[in-house]
């Protein structure tokens, strides 16, 4: 994912909110997991929208953990 891409969700005064609520889910720390040590050895690049898609996630959870990563 581009930097600039990023940026406009980061940028964004709600983002604090975002990533506070994507923590307090469940299956997070086990999802970003799965992505650092598989997903992101296959494919480096993928984009967020493609994240979640492939592991059945919402896009704000997929923001944060290829921000994160």
């Amino acid at each position: 994912m581009e930097e600039d891409d990023l940026s406009k969700y980061v940028n964004d005064p709600l983002w604090p909110i975002l990533v506070e609520t994507v923590h307090s889910m469940i299956m997070y720390r086990y999802h970003k997991t799965y992505v650092e040590e598989k997903i992101l050895r296959e494919k480096p690049e993928i984009s967020p929208r493609e994240l979640a898609a492939r592991l059945g996630i919402p896009l704000g959870e997929a923001l944060v953990i290829l921000y994160e990563l």
